[in-house]
């Protein structure tokens, strides 16, 4: 690892060890996963705190809105702050947070702090373009893939785990839980990481600012956003119907069984290497196609059987595996292009890229739930089939090279 008195002298990158590379990876995933702890336990945190049927949506809605407001309002402040600092701040902010929702006497005061939770949480998009600053040109999307299979598998592995402990323990353990883990991971990273000062003269006004200058003068973001909101919508729209088919009549899984169900979509994490070699190498363009085609093939292969049996169970989890894999091979390759546009800028553009596609995926959740009330598996399957085909018919106007 490198020491944390060895500053990055301005944006200039070096090499990153095996090590640091799976430090910056596990802090991700372990950050990231605090946005999906909630998730699986909404009914037990609604019964618990008299939240009211129609309110309890708010439990996950009130923490994508602080992802986003943090995404906007504090990831660009990687281009001007140090670095380090940064991240630990929003670490212990995060352990506050986590510890105010374990505490919570009402539902007003636990919907605070899972708005504050999401807010947090946007250190997970510090930490990527920061070990982008580290690695050697050559070798950045391989070291950004590495890093974000950790944030991918923190998303994935986020739910089942909330619903094992909130079986052993209760719904409040899974914050308290939480709440030690970043503690402990604020000190292992405050001894490991070194520092980075941008060189930016900005004032955070100017910064925030410069935000609409990037979005509408910034060819390859404005293309690599939309290419995985359209994935991240057909992800979304995919996790959030889901659950709901394998607990209906066709399948009749018990909350556990669909716990171990997004375990198997888990595997799909293995994606974000594979896709940083593709781009380092200059295959990111076919490797674009091929990941929105797999994000379109997975919705296909769920109507290959009637629901129901065996083998169409199976074939579930092989289409979560299929599109757990497109959309995160897609996402590295998008970040790997924003990444080579300039060190001045890296934090503002991921946070305009991550903003994005997670409004993407906001939509994707909202279209998959109406279609499924009208239409079953069926009519949401064929909407989440639509986003990635119409990704693909917009990378086809791409211009070559």
């Amino acid at each position: 690892m490198t020491s944390p008195d060895a500053a990055i002298p301005g944006d200039t990158p070096r090499t990153i060890s095996a090590g640091m590379t799976f430090l910056l990876a596990a802090a991700c995933g372990l950050i990231a996963a605090n946005l999906y702890y909630a998730q699986p336990l909404a009914g037990p945190i609604r019964a618990s705190l008299g939240l009211s049927p129609e309110a309890t949506g708010l439990i996950v809605t009130l923490t994508q809105i602080g992802y986003g407001l943090g995404l906007l309002l504090i990831v660009p402040l990687g281009d001007l702050l140090e670095n380090r600092r940064l991240i630990l701040t929003m670490i212990g902010m995060a352990a506050l947070a986590l510890i105010a929702a374990g505490l919570a006497p009402t539902a007003g005061a636990f919907l605070a702090a899972a708005l504050l939770i999401g807010l947090a949480s946007v250190a997970v998009q510090i930490i990527v373009p920061f070990a982008a600053h580290m690695a050697p040109e050559a070798a950045r999307g391989q070291v950004v893939g590495n890093v974000m299979s950790g944030l991918m598998a923190g998303i994935m592995l986020a739910r089942p785990v909330s619903s094992f402990i909130a079986d052993i323990l209760s719904w409040r353990a899974v914050f308290f839980l939480s709440t030690l883990v970043m503690g402990l991971l604020a000190l292992v990273l405050a001894k490991a990481l070194p520092q980075r000062r941008p060189q930016s003269a900005l004032r955070y006004g100017d910064l925030l600012a410069s935000l609409g200058h990037l979005a509408l003068h910034t060819p390859i973001l404005q293309r690599r956003a939309l290419y995985q909101a359209a994935l991240f919508g057909a992800f979304s729209l995919f996790w959030t119907v889901t659950p709901l088919v394998l607990a209906g009549p066709a399948f009749s899984l018990s909350q556990s069984g669909i716990a171990l169900f997004a375990l198997a979509g888990a595997a799909g994490t293995v994606a974000a290497p594979i896709a940083g070699r593709l781009a380092d190498r200059g295959w990111s363009r076919p490797a674009t196609a091929g990941a929105m085609i797999l994000g379109a093939s997975a919705f296909l292969v769920t109507h290959l059987v009637p629901e129901g049996s065996t083998l169409s169970l199976g074939l579930f989890v092989a289409a979560a595996i299929l599109l757990d894999f497109g959309a995160t091979v897609n996402i590295v390759l998008g970040q790997r292009a924003i990444f080579a546009l300039g060190a001045e800028s890296r934090s503002r553009l991921n946070g305009l890229y991550m903003a994005t596609f997670f409004a993407g995926g906001a939509i994707g959740s909202a279209a998959g739930g109406w279609a499924f009330a009208h239409g079953g598996w069926a009519w949401a399957s064929w909407a989440g089939m639509a986003l990635p085909i119409a990704a693909l018919l917009y990378w086809m106007t791409e211009r070559r090279g």
